[in-house]
């Protein structure tokens, strides 16, 4: 949608846009965008399968199994940058994303639903893995390094309401349609996605009007050629960089133990207790994860983001790690005393989303301060957050397996955890450091 070219110019845009609308106009709801689908597909598709009555091993496998997209999604970036821009590779996967959250509803009343909604959700996951490449290339080349420090707080606090939206406060409307309306499930989730897609499809609208293009790529105008040549390039450099086995190594492990318990975890709290859940309604479930357990996560992630500024991240990041990783004892503990206060469940699970924030942080400095620097930043970035999703989606794809050789047993699954959670420690420890010390203008907050 083209705009009057009296419109002034947003403060701290770069010089190649003649005009761009001010960024909170357009940043918040960008990154609002990004976090519902990916929450849509990493956690909600998993309680809505669970409330249909899928089992939880088949759940964790195939859920987990559509991660590959974020794992996948540098090899193809090259090939967007030729054509078109990166505002309309946005706004065309967000209304893709609209279209298929719809289909993937209404296919839940038909008897073979669930081929169906996987077929689309791995659709939805391909879609947002595009989404984020061009969304953030969009945030990066539009806006100039200051102003991308000053809003790197509401960037990730929006990617986190989006999940929030998705995962909380829309899992509570589908408890209460179904416990307090008598929908029943079917109709409940229906409505949901309904309301999912709809919020898509109004970011994909509000986009056409406020998005900037982007900075055009060299490749802008080019052939395949070009982008197979561009992506040999970037491989190459960053497969050149010092100590990248090992680096790549710590960043896989860093949240090994942490992807079995983001799987499982939700499971087990909605599980019954003759299964050896603690049998929460979806209505307790989304108001841990909107609000306490969302609580938890920032407050850590803040904390992280101060001691990673004050003591630097070499110095810091075995602390991060230990602060991820401990808190796990919290689900082995709930699986032990099996409490029936649901506040109280909610304080506990509290405490591990406040050791995720924490420990969370010392992840993402440690991708972009020692595997991104160097002439393909973006890219280089792309690709260690692709090696962050494979964990996600290694642990994901596995984690039924594991439920099934411990007997079908929470609490023994939970000690596999607690064990899957030494390794992340370690490497931490001897985590390489090619990169000197940088002091980070701002940390994003966000899940992913």
């Amino acid at each position: 949608m083209s705009t009057s070219p009296a419109a002034p110019v947003a403060p701290g845009t770069q010089k190649f846009n003649t005009i761009v609308r001010h960024p909170m106009l357009w940043v918040p709801t960008l990154y609002l965008a990004m976090g519902i689908p990916n929450a849509t597909v990493s956690q909600v598709a998993a309680i809505m399968y669970k409330n249909l009555g899928v089992p939880v091993e088949k759940i964790a496998l195939y859920t987990g199994l559509m991660y590959l997209p974020w794992v996948l999604k540098p090899l193809w970036s090259p090939f967007m940058e030729p054509f078109k821009t990166k505002r309309w590779w946005v706004i065309s996967m967000e209304f893709l994303m609209a279209v298929a959250t719809m289909a993937a509803g209404l296919a839940l009343h038909l008897p073979n639903y669930f081929a169906l909604t996987i077929g689309l959700f791995w659709i939805i996951g391909f879609a947002s893995g595009t989404q984020d490449i061009a969304a953030d290339a969009v945030y990066m080349t539009s806006l100039t390094s200051k102003v991308q420090a000053q809003y790197a707080g509401i960037q990730g606090m929006c990617w986190n309401a989006g999940a929030i939206f998705a995962s909380g406060v829309l899992v509570v409307v589908t408890g209460r349609m179904h416990d307090n309306f008598g929908f029943d499930w079917a109709q409940s989730w229906l409505v949901v996605i309904g309301l999912i897609a709809a919020t898509l499809a109004l970011c994909g609208f509000w986009h056409l009007r406020v998005l900037p293009p982007g900075e055009p790529s060299k490749l802008h105008g080019g052939t395949f050629g070009d982008a197979f040549r561009s992506l040999s390039e970037t491989w190459t450099t960053f497969f050149q960089k010092k100590q990248i086995w090992m680096m790549l190594f710590v960043v896989f492990m860093y949240r090994f133990g942490e992807g079995f318990i983001e799987k499982f975890g939700p499971l087990f709290l909605l599980d019954d207790r003759a299964h050896g859940g603690l049998g929460l309604s979806n209505q307790a479930l989304g108001i841990i994860n909107g609000t306490l357990g969302t609580g938890g996560f920032i407050v850590g992630a803040l904390l992280g983001g101060l001691l990673a500024s004050k003591m630097t991240l070499r110095r810091s990041f075995v602390i991060l790690a230990l602060a991820l990783n401990i808190p796990h004892l919290t689900y082995f503990l709930l699986s032990t005393w099996m409490p029936n206060d649901p506040w109280l469940v909610g304080t506990v699970v509290t405490v591990e989303k406040f050791g995720f924030g924490l420990g969370s942080i010392g992840h993402m400095l440690y991708m972009m301060q020692q595997l991104a620097p160097g002439p393909y930043k973006m890219s280089h970035y792309a690709f260690a957050t692709g090696v962050m999703a494979l964990t996600k989606w290694s642990t994901g794809s596995i984690s039924g397996w594991v439920y099934e050789q411990c007997g079908h047993n929470y609490h023994t699954f939970f000690i596999f955890v607690l064990v899957a959670s030494i390794p992340p420690i370690v490497t931490s420890w001897f985590a390489p450091f090619p990169q000197p010390d940088e002091p980070e203008a701002g940390v994003a907050v966000t899940g992913h």
